[in-house]
């Protein structure tokens, strides 16, 4: 494994720095009359994980990304803005109806169902504001970048996953059926990250190949590790909010369910070693994440 001069920890405190200033300046702060600027920051500067853009970061310095401007950190707060409007949207009275997200009230309890409305149409013109104008990157590269992100948004993405969460997710389902609605609810903005990624650090079509891979798996993980959470008080959301869902945790148990998740991290594991062999610091940060929510849950 190649050596750094600095530990995975310090990368990741100076990234998540780096992303919460960032975003900060694309979302500059409103006054109290601008209510839909208030409910875009939000739910937008709101304590959350910042998997996705960390994920983006760490992944674009594994494959040789050294950005001399702010493009690549432009790229990831494009991906946790889109992920940021996604969870408005799935908060509301007509989707999942949910009170909480992060530990404070959910935007339209805070602002109202038009506001947050109006918010979540603001914040993804917004991300792709961003990768417009990301800086020192190249316009074709921009242009992949809009196309990863628009895909995983799509038809093919998060809204086929919302879709399929509220239209079937009562009902009895298969595996395949359960799997391939987590892949469009998870899997998809996990891609558009690692592909963002790869744009930005001018990967090969191989490699690009390989991520797509790697992050269908590691969104199979993430989002049963989420479902595995949904009795904890601890996630900063509602509990319980999957209770007479048709999730794999559901209709097949804890321990099946826990198994396939370790499961999907071995694959990607192997497809991210294969993408990028002598840099292993995002490995290094999923294996050390997942290690430790999992241990939460005992």
């Amino acid at each position: 494994m190649k050596e750094s001069r600095y530990s995975a920890s310090d990368s990741i405190g100076l990234s998540l720095a780096a992303i919460e200033q960032r975003l900060d300046h694309w979302l500059p702060l409103a006054s109290e009359r601008e209510r839909v600027s208030l409910a875009m920051r939000e739910g937008a500067l709101a304590p959350g994980k910042r998997i996705r853009p960390l994920l983006l970061l760490l992944a674009a310095h594994d494959l040789g990304d050294t950005p001399t401007t702010n493009g690549t950190l432009d790229f990831a707060c494009a991906v946790e803005i889109i992920h940021a409007a996604s969870l408005i949207l799935d908060d509301m009275p007509c989707m999942d109806n949910a009170a909480t997200r992060r530990n404070q009230p959910t935007i339209h309890r805070q602002f109202g169902e038009p506001v947050a409305l109006l918010a979540v149409v603001a914040l993804v013109s917004k991300a792709f504001q961003i990768i417009s104008q990301a800086e020192g990157i190249d316009e074709k590269a921009k242009n992949n970048a809009v196309n990863e992100l628009s895909q995983a948004i799509g038809l093919q993405g998060l809204v086929q996953g919302q879709y399929q969460d509220i239209s079937e997710g009562h009902q009895s389902r298969s595996h395949e059926a359960i799997t391939l609605t987590n892949h469009y609810k998870t899997s998809t903005l996990f891609c558009a990250a690692l592909q963002m990624a790869a744009i930005a650090a001018g990967a090969s079509a191989l490699v690009r190949e390989q991520l797509r891979h790697c992050s269908f798996n590691l969104g199979q993980a993430f989002q049963l590790l989420d479902d595995l959470s949904d009795g904890s008080t601890q996630n900063g959301k509602d509990p319980h909010q999957d209770r007479d869902k048709s999730t794999l945790v559901n209709v097949f148990g804890t321990q099946k369910t826990e198994k396939q998740l370790r499961d999907h991290l071995d694959v990607a594991d192997h497809y991210f070693t294969q993408a990028c062999p002598h840099n292993q610091q995002t490995q290094q940060f999923i294996q050390q994440w997942f290690k430790q929510k999992l241990a939460t849950l005992r």
